[in-house]
C-alpha cells in the first residue's frame, strides 16, 4: 500500500518507509536464526521497535518463524505481563488460520474460557488488566505452547526493564528458567533505560547474567537519513534542500521519532513540484507543538508544584547539571536542594526527565520546546 506521506510517524509500514539499519538488521537476523537471545538497548524514540518489526519481516524469518512483539511498558505486575503475552500471541496467530491458533487455545487451559470468538469464528483475548488469577500457571502454558509450536518462535519483549517495578521479585528468575528451557523459541529483550537493562543483563548476581548478546542501538547516521529524506521527496515529485535534513537532525540529536514528525509536516506543506527549504523548519516545529499544546498544558498543570518548578528549570537549562546545588536552586528560585532532590526522583519515575551521568534533560523534546515557547520565554 502506497502511503500519502512517506515519513511514517507511528509504527512500521514496511521496508519502503524504513531508513537504513542494514547492518543492525543483518546482525539481529543472523543472531536469531542461529539460536541466540538478544538484549537490545537504546533510548526511547530511536526506533528499536520498528527495527524489530523490520527484522521479523525479513525473508529468512517471516516465512519460517512465528513472531510476536509484546510491549510491557504499561504493565505493573506479573499478571499484567502474562496478559499482554497471551494477547500478543493470539493477535499474532489469528491471521494464520484456525489450525495455527487452535493449538495455542488448547494449551492455555487455565484461561481458555476467557477467549471469545467473533461471528467469523476468529478468537479474541477476552481478559483485561488484572484479570488473570494464576499468572504463573498461564505463563507456564504460554511457554509450553512456544516450545511445542509447529514452527520455531521469535518473541520480542519491549520495555523489558519494566519487570524491575513488579512487586514479585521472583519474575527475573522465573523468566530466565523458562527462556533457558524453551529450545523452540528465542527472544529479544529490548529496553530504553540503559542502567536498568544493564543491571538485569550484566550483573553477576542477576538471573539473566551472560544469557544474551548485548546490542546498543545508536541514532541513524546523518548521511543515511539525509539520503532517505531526499529520496522520499524526489519520489513524489518534490525537492528537499539537503540543509533541511541536516538541521532537523541537529536540532533533535538524530532521534528518529522527532525527525519523522518534522519531516512529515515539511512533506505535507511542500506542494508537488516545489522545494522544501530550511526556512520552513520552524513552522513545522510549531505545527507539532500547537497540536500537542492542550496535552502539554494539562500535563504541566497536573504536576505537583515542586516537580513542576524543577521540570521548568531543567527545561530552561537545556542540559542541567549540579541540579542539587544551592546555586541551581537560587538561579531558578527553587526550594531547598533536598526538596529539589525529591522532585527529581518523582520526575524520573514518571519519565518526564531522563538522566545521563550527572546531567538531566526533559525526556520529550517537543514538551521542552513547548515550555521554552509558552512558559519560559
Amino acid at each position: 500500500m502506497k502511503l500519502n506521506n512517506p515519513f511514517v510517524t507511528n509504527g512500521y509500514a514496511g521496508a519502503e518507509y524504513f531508513c537504513d539499519r542494514e547492518a543492525e538488521t543483518r546482525q539481529i537476523t543472523e543472531l536469531l536464526v542461529n539460536e541466540n537471545n538478544i538484549a537490545l538497548i537504546s533510548p526511547r524514540r530511536i526506533g528499536k521497535t520498528e527495527l524489530i518489526h523490520h527484522c521479523f519481516a525479513q525473508p529468512g524469518i517471516k516465512d519460517k518463524y512465528y513472531t510476536f512483539v509484546i510491549d510491557i511498558y504499561s504493565t505493573n505486575s506479573v499478571s499484567d505481563l502474562v496478559n499482554m503475552f497471551g494477547k500478543a500471541i493470539i493477535d499474532g496467530l489469528r491471521p494464520l488460520g484456525r489450525k495455527v491458533w487452535e493449538k495455542f487455545i488448547n494449551i492455555v487451559s487455565s484461561i481458555r474460557s476467557e477467549i471469545s470468538f467473533d461471528i467469523n469464528g476468529q478468537p479474541s483475548w477476552g481478559l483485561g488488566i488484572g484479570e488473570i488469577k494464576n499468572p504463573e500457571v498461564t505463563l507456564d502454558e504460554i511457554f509450553a505452547y512456544l516450545n511445542n509450536a509447529d514452527k520455531p518462535c521469535l518473541v520480542a519483549i519491549d520495555e523489558f526493564q519494566q519487570i524491575t517495578n513488579y512487586g514479585d521479585k521472583r519474575i527475573e528468575a522465573l523468566l530466565r528458567t523458562y527462556v533457558q528451557r524453551c529450545v523452540n523459541a528465542h527472544f529479544i529483550f529490548s529496553g530504553s533505560h540503559r542502567h536498568l537493562m544493564g543491571e538485569i543483563f550484566t550483573s553477576p548476581a542477576r538471573p539473566f547474567y551472560q544469557s544474551v548478546v548485548l546490542m546498543n542501538l545508536k541514532p541513524l547516521s546523518l548521511d543515511k537519513y539525509r539520503e532517505f529524506a531526499i529520496d522520499k521527496f524526489k519520489e513524489r515529485g518534490k525537492t528537499l534542500d539537503p540543509q533541511v535534513a541536516d538541521e532537523v537532525y541537529s536540532r533533535f540529536d538524530g532521534i528518529t521519532s522527532y525527525m519523522q514528525r518534522i519531516m512529515n509536516v515539511l512533506f505535507l506543506k511542500t506542494p508537488e513540484g516545489s522545494a522544501c527549504t530550511a526556512a520552513m523548519i520552524d513552522d513545522a516545529i510549531n505545527y507539532n507543538l500547537d497540536i500537542a499544546s492542550d496535552t502539554y498544558e494539562a500535563m504541566l498543570r497536573q504536576m505537583p508544584e515542586k516537580q513542576r518548578a524543577v521540570f521548568i528549570a531543567i527545561s530552561a537549562e537545556g542540559t542541567a547539571r549540579n541540579v542539587r546545588s544551592g546555586a541551581f536552586a537560587k538561579k531558578y528560585h527553587l526550594p531547598s536542594p533536598s526538596s529539589v532532590n525529591s522532585a527529581i526522583k518523582g520526575l524520573l519515575e514518571k519519565d518526564f526527565i531522563t538522566q545521563s551521568g550527572d546531567a538531566y534533560v526533559v525526556y520529550d523534546k517537543f514538551f521542552s520546546l513547548w515550555l521554552l515557547r509558552n512558559v519560559i520565554a
